[in-house]
């Protein structure tokens, strides 16, 4: 009989979490699995699942407008918010339910409780004071909304977080962050009516992404009335005696606003977890330090997802965690590949890439060829929208692999999908061009841009 009470003793109810506790037990573990909040962690219950729902809600704005160039006409509309907040909470319900029948019908045992690491084979349940003592310990807590805590004012402020729990939608906001949520959540707002302002300290927004891209969204941002600040931050928010905000930037803006909602990056959500007195090592910022097999420092203890702070994405964590149990329960080595993730942006127009930006190829290869298409989508030539797409390809001039590829435009993400396969299998621009085009469809500009827009040579 085992000297510990399981053999895998997971902390945090996320993705990650969960698929490896899941994996763990199918492989004959004895398994337990502890979360303070609910099960799903950040992507089901305050992040992904939520936001793509309201993402859908934001969009029908524009659909009803659209629909008229095609002969129908729309009469009166009306939006309710907290019909849309309890329809997704009702979703989110069930899909916690779900994942603690999938944890159930597996074996693992589930503790609703704060956990903390005591020790290398010890943790510790904060809601009745007990020690449970495991093999290995995985810690897959996540990140949280950070906010400048320096700041004046802001305790007024909100995060993602809240924002799906507001008791009403406001007349105005200011969202600031330049990354995905706050991209995401600008549309979001200004779909369902409220007057939007995106304020982020860079240069331009989505830092990470082609630049093309970047500067396509902010366009299609401010077409559809997003007012968009870059080189500027808070210096202060201000509450006034009727309840409205003023955010007052270091550039001298002031910035009135019924919620200024703060988007300013996550991070790893390990403070008073027990870490250090376990020794095991972080990086500045809290995050988890791992190697390739995500073991710590110390070796029975493993951390996967974003508290590793690695490729801060759900699929990528539920690929750790099932790369962890498989390797130490299943006998079944392998590690999860960083390099190539195929990522989706919920901006409106939608964001899928997969592969090297512009700027990340060059520094790879001076030798590139450039593939780049701007059209109106079919679609918006009856609605008579002024939006564009962008597809751009980006090739290796010497060998013809295809090293990125980026789309701005409707269901972008569906395409960012598929396309990670091609460049995962290594596709060159001559596999894309002796595809076959679907026609009339967007997409077939992937595979009939045959001359460079651009040639760059070392």
């Amino acid at each position: 009989m085992s000297d510990y009470d399981y053999d895998l003793f997971v902390i945090g109810g996320g993705s990650g979490g969960v698929r490896a506790a899941r994996i763990a037990a199918t492989h004959g573990a004895r398994v337990g699995i502890a979360e303070e909040y609910r099960y799903g962690g950040t992507c089901v219950i305050r992040g992904c699942v939520p936001k793509k729902l309201f993402v859908y809600a934001s969009k029908f704005s524009e659909e009803f407008e659209d629909a008229e160039g095609f002969g129908w006409t729309v009469g009166e509309r009306n939006f309710s918010w907290e019909k849309l907040v309890s329809a997704k909470d009702q979703e989110i319900a069930r899909l916690e339910g779900v994942y603690r029948r999938n944890l159930d019908r597996t074996g693992v045992e589930m503790h609703d409780s704060r956990a903390v690491v005591v020790d290398e084979h010890t943790v510790r349940l904060l809601s009745t004071g007990q020690t449970i003592s495991a093999r290995y310990i995985l810690i897959a807590v996540g990140a949280s909304p950070n906010v400048d805590t320096s700041l004046p004012g802001v305790e007024h402020v909100i995060t993602s977080n809240e924002a799906f729990h507001l008791s009403e939608l406001p007349d105005s906001i200011v969202v600031a962050g330049g990354g995905y949520i706050a991209v995401e959540f600008a549309g979001i707002f200004n779909g369902l009516g409220v007057d939007t302002t995106l304020i982020y300290r860079g240069e331009e927004i989505l830092r990470g992404f082609d630049m093309d891209l970047r500067k396509a969204v902010h366009e299609e941002m401010v077409k559809k009335g997003i007012k968009v600040v870059c080189g500027d931050v808070f210096s202060s928010i201000e509450k006034r005696d009727d309840g409205q905000l003023v955010g007052h930037t270091k550039g001298g803006k002031a910035l009135h606003a019924g919620q200024i909602m703060f988007a300013i990056g996550r991070n790893p959500h390990t403070a008073d977890l027990g870490l250090e007195a376990a020794g095991v090592e972080m990086d500045g910022i809290g995050a988890i330090k791992v190697d390739s097999q995500s073991r710590t420092n110390i070796p029975s203890i493993f951390a996967v997802g974003d508290v590793t702070n690695r490729a801060n994405l759900t699929p990528v964590a539920i690929r750790e965690g099932h790369a962890f149990a498989d390797t130490v329960f299943g006998n079944k080595p392998w590690e999860v590949d960083h390099s190539l993730i195929a990522t989706a942006v919920f901006s409106q127009p939608e964001v899928g890439t997969v592969g090297l930006t512009q700027e990340q190829a060059l520094a790879k290869t001076g030798n590139l060829d450039i593939y780049k298409s701007s059209f109106r989508p079919m679609k918006h030539t009856l609605s008579g929208r002024d939006e564009k797409m962008l597809m751009k390809l980006i090739v290796d001039a010497d060998t013809g692999k295809v090293l990125g590829v980026h789309v701005l435009g409707p269901d972008a993400g569906e395409l960012a999908q598929v396309l990670g396969i091609t460049l995962q299998m290594g596709a060159t621009k001559a596999d894309f061009d002796r595809t076959i085009a679907v026609h009339p469809t967007a997409a077939e500009e992937l595979v009939t841009m045959r001359e460079p827009t651009e040639r760059i040579r070392a």
